[in-house]
């Protein structure tokens, strides 16, 4: 179990880096689950209008899942706490979703992976940008053949809006959303696309 602390735009203090570590610590041993490593990022949004600029930030990983938390509060050791809280609910939740099942789950599942299907051309994507658009952020994600059930928790467990997976039973690339009025829709790729 390995526990990193660090700012962003901030210098983190040995109070705090303490305090952060003991917190989300904490969470970690109550849940036993190893191995499991956490990055514990904070920083201070400058926005004069938000009430709560103290973010938290905490990511989990352990066995091809990340758990994440991300909470804002009015100062950063209220934030601390109230993430620290969140990731116990989180490790909770993936320990009775994930870890029982698992061991619930019969080998023959296991042994039916099916091969990948074919890699989206993101070059020819990336020519079709107008040169306004801009790229943020890339990150590279593995795409793990997953039951839909599976991937409804993992969207849980990360609190994204939206999951790309790859569909255990026919090998094809899934996206799993949140919907505004609530629930979750899938998209799906079709499979005469790959035939063609």
């Amino acid at each position: 179990m390995s526990i990193t602390v660090t700012g962003r735009k901030m210098t983190v203090t040995d109070a705090l880096r303490e305090y952060a570590e003991e917190k989300v610590g904490h969470a970690m041993k109550v849940m036993d689950i190893s191995p499991l490593d956490a990055e514990v990022v904070l920083l201070i949004e400058k926005n004069p209008a938000n009430p709560r600029p103290a973010v938290c930030e905490v990511t989990l990983r352990t066995k091809g899942h990340i758990i994440r938390a991300e909470e804002c509060e009015e100062d950063m050791y209220a934030a601390i706490d109230v993430a620290a809280d969140k990731v116990v609910r989180q490790l909770r939740k993936y320990k009775t979703r994930v870890i029982d099942r698992k061991i619930r789950a019969s080998a023959e599942i296991a042994a039916t992976l099916p091969d990948a299907g074919t890699p989206i051309d993101l070059d020819e994507l990336m020519e079709e940008l107008s040169p306004d658009d801009e790229i943020i952020r890339v990150k590279e994600i593995e795409f793990v053949p997953l039951t839909e059930e599976e991937a409804l928790i993992n969207i849980d467990l990360l609190g994204h809006d939206f999951f790309a997976y790859t569909d255990r039973d026919s090998g094809l690339v899934n996206v799993l959303y949140r919907r505004d009025g609530g629930g979750y829709g899938l998209l799906k790729q079709r499979e005469e696309a790959l035939s063609a």
